[in-house]
């Protein structure tokens, strides 16, 4: 991962739909059955609508019980009340070290570790009070998958 360039980007505030995850993950698989069934309702296709992740807790070091994960796509549209608890939020604007990292789900722990562990502490800056932010590109295939992880900073 050090041959990875970390940038420091202006992330833009961005209104999401979020359907808030709790629980172990290895329950997310149903947790993003409901939210793309309620996201293709919605007509909000990746193609046009900007998918993230908003990780709240490391499942390395988080009780299964305890685990926070939301499921979010950008949208500017009204949310409907709708049974399946998904609402509005915001990610906020702000600093951000931003790192891509290629290739499946199986490099996020690495590329999250080594920003906690190596980047950030070589960089001098400080985290901002907001958890890390993925965005995702989900209409690639696995193969070519890219996360774009951004870390809040002050």
């Amino acid at each position: 991962m050090s041959d990875h360039k970390v940038c420091i980007v202006q992330f833009p505030q961005t209104r999401v739909a979020v359907l808030e995850h709790r629980g172990a993950p290895a329950l997310i698989g149903r947790s993003v059955g409901r939210f793309i069934a309620w996201r293709k309702q919605a007509h909000l296709p990746p193609r046009t609508n900007a998918t993230f992740n908003i990780l709240h807790d490391d499942p390395a070091i988080t009780a299964p019980e305890a685990f926070r994960l939301d499921l979010c796509v950008a949208t500017e549209g009204e949310i409907a009340p709708n049974q399946d608890g998904i609402h509005a939020k915001i990610i906020p604007a702000g600093r951000c070290a931003l790192l891509r990292s290629a290739g499946s789900d199986d490099r996020l722990e690495e590329a999250l570790t080594y920003l906690y562990r190596t980047w950030l502490p070589a960089s001098g800056e400080e985290l901002r009070d907001f958890p890390p932010v993925v965005q995702r590109y989900p209409e690639m295939p696995e193969s070519e998958a890219v996360l774009d992880i951004y870390m809040p900073l002050e």
